[in-house]
């Protein structure tokens, strides 16, 4: 026993249950946690400018979380637990939910539109029946029928306080199909907004009431992204999504409700920023978050990034920079910028415990409007992966990564998991958002209850797997650079 858990020699996926051989490297898997002080003081971040905490905060008395039970002290500033949803601002809210609902398996669960009473903006929620994975997607009514922001009808019509209809246009115009808001469920909103303001936080919206006790309020997080607080109490099962949200009515014939690909929760969500230090030290200094891991140029070769975490490491938040690549690469972070005009979310990882499954009903979408897979490495990398984890992948299951494109890593260190890893190609028109599709391996422990549990972020960042995708990403970002044509 450690930290009240005990530790299992198996690995548990869905590729079935593994025993470990005794010089396996998951045999001893060992939390990647570290013990951190009691004090309250700001996460160490390697090269990253000093940050001081604010005296409104009580360094004394730090925010007490389930890590702090299990013998951690958490640098958190406010109490995160989970991902609670992302929004896409965009310019036809109906038309993008459908493809993704489509596409990724994620079926609508929600609405908000002129049916409800809202001539603000039509809203469409999609949300994973196997975790709380949940997409967004909200675009504004022309102005003539109430989406305006000079409307008082309108904006009091809306469900979502801090919408603009302009603010709206203009990110559409601006960024094209792209996140507006990272939101995160916290223990109160109105608390996070409080702390991450005092601490350094850029407010975007005041905490505000929505009714059946819940709270939800912004801060800037880069670019034109914000990161949402939203708290609510536990008996809110009659509320759909958020107060003002209906329903979407589904069959109660199982063979007739839309599939359901396995996709489950955000695993991380990824920012494209042009310079990382100064990006970093300020969500770190809001937040309070750790550094959970890095990767530098001088192993991926055209960017540098850091993955911040919660205490709990359920919510990473990564943040990447664009180096100077070769005159053969381009960085591909670059590419986002220059495309997605400025610092925005580059990419969406998504969680599956069955991720060859997940990726067969994807792909069999692809060519009727779905998302495309990057194309495979070639098969002598997946030679390396019999070396690397054939003591946890049968060799059926290697070949099955091989023919849907799947990079597999194994952690160096204690941490010991697996991680098996994708992404489609650009999810628009333009070469910007890209969404990862993932299988963490491995990190299994028993709480006080007996029950089974995969620790969070269990694998790591996944370097070699990163190594990899960057230049299958950048080799396909190449494809696009079409010569220009002279048009007489």
């Amino acid at each position: 026993m450690k930290n009240g858990h005990a530790h299992r020699l198996l690995v548990s996926s869905a590729f079935g249950q593994h025993a470990l051989p005794p010089n396996s490297k998951l045999s001893s898997i060992r939390s990647r946690r570290t013990p951190r002080p009691s004090s309250f003081p700001l996460p160490a971040l390697r090269h990253l400018p000093t940050l001081q905490a604010s005296k409104t905060l009580h360094p004394t008395t730090p925010v007490v979380t389930a890590d702090h039970a299990a013998g951690f002290a958490s640098t958190d500033r406010f109490h995160v637990m989970d991902f609670h949803h992302v929004e896409f601002w965009c310019a036809d809210a109906a038309s993008a939910a459908g493809r993704f609902s489509f596409a990724l398996g994620v079926p609508l669960a929600a609405h908000s539109d002129l049916t409800t009473g809202n001539t603000a903006h039509a809203s469409h929620l999609l949300r994973s029946r196997s975790g709380p994975l949940a997409f967004l997607f909200t675009a504004p009514y022309a102005a003539q029928h109430g989406g305006a922001d000079d409307d008082d009808t309108a904006s009091s019509s809306s469900v979502l306080p801090s919408f603009s209809a302009d603010a709206a246009r203009r990110f559409a115009a601006d960024h094209g199909l792209a996140v507006r808001a990272v939101a995160v469920c916290v223990s109160d909103a109105a608390e996070a907004f409080r702390a991450s303001v005092a601490a350094g936080a850029r407010p975007a919206f005041a905490p505000a009431e929505l009714g059946h006790g819940f709270v939800f309020a912004e801060v800037e997080l880069y670019g034109d992204v914000v990161l949402r607080f939203v708290s609510y109490p536990d008996d809110t099962d009659d509320v759909a999504f958020l107060p003002g949200f209906a329903n979407v009515a589904s069959s109660e014939d199982q063979s007739e409700c839309p599939p359901d690909y396995g996709l489950s929760r955000f695993d991380h969500i990824v920012g494209g920023v042009p310079d990382l230090d100064p990006a970093a030290a300020y969500i770190a200094g809001f937040t309070g978050f750790h550094e959970f891991d890095r990767v530098n140029a001088k192993e991926v070769g055209t960017l540098n990034g850091l993955v911040l975490a919660n205490s709990s490491e359920k919510v990473l938040l990564t943040l990447l920079e664009p180096v100077h690549g070769t005159k053969r690469r381009r960085s591909q972070i670059q590419t986002f910028l220059d495309h997605h005009g400025g610092p925005g979310v580059q990419h969406l990882a998504m969680i599956s415990d069955d991720l060859i499954g997940t990726l067969r009903e994807i792909r069999a979408r692809s060519s009727m409007g779905g998302f495309e897979l990057l194309p495979p490495p070639p098969p002598s990398y997946y030679d390396g992966v019999r070396r690397l984890a054939g003591d946890v992948l049968s060799e059926a299951q290697i070949r099955e990564c091989q023919e849907l494109g799947v990079r597999v890593d194994r952690a160096a260190d204690n941490n010991g998991g697996v991680v098996l890893q994708t992404f489609t190609k650009a999810a628009g028109d333009r070469p910007t958002l890209l969404l990862e599709l993932m299988q963490r391996i491995g990190c299994v422990e028993i709480d006080d209850n007996g029950k089974e549990y995969q620790r969070s972020g269990c694998g790591g960042f996944a370097k070699d797997n990163v190594i990899h995708l960057v230049k299958s990403i950048e080799d396909y970002d190449k494809t696009l650079d079409a010569p220009t044509t002279r048009v007489a």
